[in-house]
């Protein structure tokens, strides 16, 4: 990446940083008219979720320096609003817990706050706001703490997430390796065969969910009466070795089983090593190699296969 590519980006940052502080401030006008300040209320939220917490918890979960923290839960105390009491693990802390009437001084806030946020989304309709939201949840992912080993639902493709198969794989490889818009067509191509067959039995594609945003996903499709391939296999660079691949190819494996498939296929690229690792880990064997001259690239052609 160029230094001006990279100084694009972070000013494109920058401005939506401006951008969300200004919506952030006029959210939280209510405020101005509470005894709390933003960080308190952030910090009566945090215990309102009724489960007991130690400052320390509550300073990293909130990014608060230790001796304000301190200094705000004193106050609080003070006033009747926490509670503390040792903890049953580790006797330097204090496990800390809103008293009734700390929830009922939290209670307004977090009712004007959701109000606040009706009102904002009043002004979208309803897929302007799923959008929003999968956004929201994407930042998150991408900017959060490092991805951890979460559970994942493997589901059914929702309307458009086969063109986001497409879409995330054309543009990912397009600007990892430079492949070229034939690479799109050939996904688009794999796309539209499945959708049109709709042959339920003996094909399938299924999505990865992480907290309602599609990570993931697979197709099987038909190659032969006995033979399935695996087509559009594809997990976000930023929660790879987590699992998820694995837990595609496996239900791939399962669901050709069940379809009465002797063999399953997979072709990649040796360039391509997340879905070499998979088909190793998945018992595939390297059946055959050859250069081959693909997507505007010299690319060695590997096909992968799985007796079943």
């Amino acid at each position: 990446m160029t230094d001006s590519e990279a100084l694009r980006r972070a000013q494109a940052v920058r401005h939506f940083n401006r951008f969300y502080t200004r919506l952030i401030g006029a959210l939280h006008e209510h405020l101005a008219h509470s005894t709390f300040s933003l960080t308190e209320v952030r910090v009566l939220h945090e215990l309102s979720r009724g489960r007991a917490q130690t400052a320390s918890v509550l300073g990293r979960a909130l990014g608060l320096d230790s001796g304000y923290l301190s200094r705000l839960l004193t106050n609080f105390e003070r006033r009747n609003l926490i509670t503390r009491r040792p903890s049953e693990t580790d006797a330097r802390q204090s496990l800390i817990a809103l008293t009734d009437k700390g929830h009922a001084a939290y209670a307004p806030l977090d009712a004007a706050a959701s109000q606040e946020v009706l009102n904002l989304l009043g002004g979208l309709g309803a897929g302007s706001q799923e959008q929003l939201i999968a956004a929201m949840k994407i930042i998150e992912r991408l900017l959060g703490d490092k991805p951890q080993q979460q559970t994942v639902e493997l589901r059914a493709p929702r309307p458009g997430e086969c063109g986001w198969l497409v879409h995330r794989q054309a543009q990912w490889f397009a600007a990892q390796y430079g492949w070229d818009q034939s690479f799109e067509g050939l996904l688009a191509r794999v796309v539209a065969d499945y959708t049109q067959r709709n042959d339920t039995v003996r094909e399938m594609c299924v999505v990865a969910d992480q907290n309602g945003v599609a990570v993931g996903a697979v197709c099987i499709v038909a190659v032969s009466t006995t033979v399935a391939g695996v087509r559009l296999l594809w997990v976000e660079p930023d929660v790879q070795r987590l699992g998820f691949g694995t837990r595609l190819i496996s239900e791939a494996t399962r669901f050709a089983r069940r379809a009465g498939y002797t063999r399953l296929t997979l072709t990649t690229a040796s360039a391509l090593e997340e879905p070499r690792r998979l088909c190793k880990r998945a018992g595939f064997e390297l059946v055959s190699q050859a250069p081959e001259q693909r997507f505007g690239k010299d690319l060695t052609i590997e096909r992968w296969e799985l007796g079943l």
